[in-house]
């Protein structure tokens, strides 16, 4: 279906938002989740799409971020992603498809992404399903046991390029209900968080975890397999000494940055650091020192590893840590707490993007104004639209989004389909 673009009308007592500095301002969707075809057309300020559970609403947001580096908001496989129908048969092909028209200050691009089939090209590995800017994807996500090789491709502007590409196009940030459990979850969900949002503001991030990651895969077989190459396995513990130095160090940084912008907002009372051995290493060594130490560290480990698995030391095991004002850590903090925390986070993320980039990222909020009070609400949306952000909501109810009244287009939605409301 095709929804046409339509004006958005102030209120008499809304403050008029200017337009968004970058915009979605064209979607198509084909064969994704719940969508066999969409087509909407939208001005350059934030959507608030309104409908009952099921109607769709979260897949759209599903498909707007995966128009940026990563796995998107589901970290769902490429596959799951296809359209079925109500007897759960997949979309004939087994493909999908999602194309926006992104406008911004200094200029207009089109971007896509999606599933293809078929042998992947030569010199690269089959089937390519993970994105190199993915902090925390590994080779036991992507479909490499389908019968048909199945891999994700990127185009900007009519050219086929690599996603880490997609950086340069658009920077995507989103909060979902599933965050809520952020902070009493393992820390596994933490660092992904962290490194995510590290990955905005230092390019390199995302590439040196993937390469970790791999990295430590490889030394976890060596050892299982028992290996005898010990010049093999140093070297490969001196790759993973100085990637994880890297690392460690960057989420140092980004930590660092975050908390002086939330203690500038000075709104929510917050206290945040990254642990870690490496971490720890980086606090009181330079960093050629502290690569020594990591190295000599798993060097030592060898025989514990190669029967537990994994290694027992390094930033795969590092933590995100916070703390309320009252000195409570977040695990102990109230619901309503954890939840001003973490949008504490989020205001001083996007800032810093736009700050960093000269362009804000677009943000998402999947279900978010329920769980939030009024005020919050309004502090959270001034927020986004004050730094010229795209806001994309959704929820139940309209009349929770009576603070974007007048300052965005609302859509009702329904059984994959939308309907300007």
């Amino acid at each position: 279906m095709t929804v046409e673009p339509f004006r958005v009308v102030p209120s008499p007592t809304a403050q008029p938002a200017p337009p968004a500095a970058v915009a979605l301002t064209r979607l198509s969707l084909t064969d994704f989740r719940n969508y066999a075809s969409l087509r909407i057309e939208v001005e350059p300020a934030s959507v608030v799409l309104a409908g009952q559970n099921g109607a769709g609403k979260t897949n759209l947001l599903e498909a707007i971020s995966l128009l940026a580096p990563g796995r998107g908001l589901r970290r769902a496989r490429l596959s799951d992603l296809v359209r079925r129908d109500a007897g759960g048969t997949e979309a004939p092909g087994r493909t999908w498809a999602v194309a926006a028209h992104v406008a911004t200050r200094l200029g207009e691009t089109e971007v896509g992404t999606g599933l293809v089939q078929g042998v992947a090209p030569e010199g690269r590995r089959a089937p390519e399903a993970r994105d190199p800017r993915d902090a925390t994807e590994s080779e036991d996500d992507d479909d490499s046991t389908s019968a048909a090789p199945e891999r994700r491709v990127v185009r900007v502007d009519g050219r086929t390029r690599g996603p880490a590409s997609l950086a340069g196009v658009l920077a995507v940030r989103w909060l979902t209900p599933a965050m809520d459990r952020l902070f009493v979850e393992a820390a596994s969900a933490r660092r992904r968080f962290l490194d995510h949002l590290a990955a905005g503001l230092d390019a390199g991030h995302g590439p040196r975890v993937n390469a970790y990651e791999r990295a430590l895969r490889e030394r976890s077989r060596l050892l299982r397999d028992g290996v005898g190459d010990r010049h093999w396995l140093s070297a490969l513990e001196g790759t993973l000494a100085e990637l994880g130095v890297a690392i460690a160090a960057g989420r140092r940084e980004y930590v660092a940055r975050l908390a002086s912008e939330i203690a500038a907002e000075a709104v929510t009372p917050l206290r945040l650091t990254v642990t870690g051995s490496v971490e720890d290493s980086l606090a009181e060594l330079p960093a050629l020192a502290a690569e020594t130490r990591f190295r000599e560290a798993l060097a030592a480990s060898r025989d514990h590893d190669a029967i537990t698995g994994g290694a027992s030391v390094g930033p795969h095991r590092s933590d995100l840590c916070l703390w309320h004002g009252s000195g409570l850590a977040a695990a102990q903090c109230s619901t309503g707490e954890q939840k001003a925390l973490l949008l504490a986070i989020v205001r001083a993320d996007v800032r810093l993007l736009t700050a960093a980039q000269g362009r804000p990222p677009l943000l998402l909020l999947d279900e978010v104004a329920a769980h939030l009070d009024e005020r919050r609400r309004r502090e959270l949306f001034d927020a986004a639209l004050g730094c010229g952000a795209q806001v994309w909501a959704t929820g139940t109810d309209r009349s929770l989004f009576r603070a974007l009244e007048g300052r965005a287009q609302f859509f009702a939605a329904a059984n994959g389909a939308l309907v300007p409301a």
